[in-house]
């Protein structure tokens, strides 16, 4: 296949892509929307396993993402915790039966073929895919979500680092994790050297 793919063609690769992976979701116990909801609340960081930033990061309204998130939590993939810092808002976890079910992802098949590319590909997916998600989320209003790593409100500190938008300090683990606070840092959308046109 070419290298030169049109941005339609690429694209048009990325939705085929989405649709392969979750062909197996017909005969899955989650929807699509739940398997999503599932894969955001092991992947956002403390403040962002909310309804409403599950509703931000997979572009639906509060009321669909609350409904998906109740459906978890009445199947014992999700338990309900009180906020530490405000006794009026919740967080989600999953339940060691939701990290029992994830471990059935029907996108686990995506994830072991990327894991066969070399270590060049996959570094230049890394730094595309996040970049593509950024000036989506942009195109449509939205906040992008990122890890915390990515940030630009991030600084490294000695064993982990601090977070200028919620003032806190963040552990090695927290780092990595999706935060609905992510700002892009200004070089987002810059692809690497290697991969810009050359005349």
């Amino acid at each position: 296949m070419s290298d030169d793919l049109s941005p339609d063609e690429l694209a048009e690769f990325l939705v085929h892509l989405g649709r392969a992976a979750r062909g197996e979701d017909a005969g899955a116990a989650l929807t699509p929307a739940q398997w999503t909801a599932l894969r955001f609340f092991a992947r956002a960081n403390s403040a962002s396993r909310t309804p409403s930033a599950f509703a931000s990061f997979h572009a639906t309204t509060r009321g669909t993402a609350s409904q998906t998130v109740k459906s978890l939590e009445t199947k014992g993939y999700l338990v309900r915790r009180q906020s530490e810092h405000d006794r009026r808002s919740v967080r989600f976890e999953l339940t060691e039966g939701g990290r029992d079910m994830l471990a059935r992802d029907p996108l686990r098949h995506l994830a072991q073929s990327i894991a066969r590319l070399g270590p060049a590909e996959r570094r230049a997916l890394a730094r595309a895919l996040p970049a593509l998600a950024v000036d989506v989320a942009a195109a449509r209003g939205a906040n992008a979500f990122g890890t915390c790593g990515d940030c630009r409100h991030f600084s490294a500190r000695d064993g982990g680092g601090h977070c200028a938008c919620v003032a806190a300090e963040l552990t090695p683990e927290e780092i990595g994790q999706l935060c609905a606070s992510f700002a892009a840092g200004d070089d987002a959308l810059q692809l690497p050297e290697d991969q810009k046109d050359t005349p």
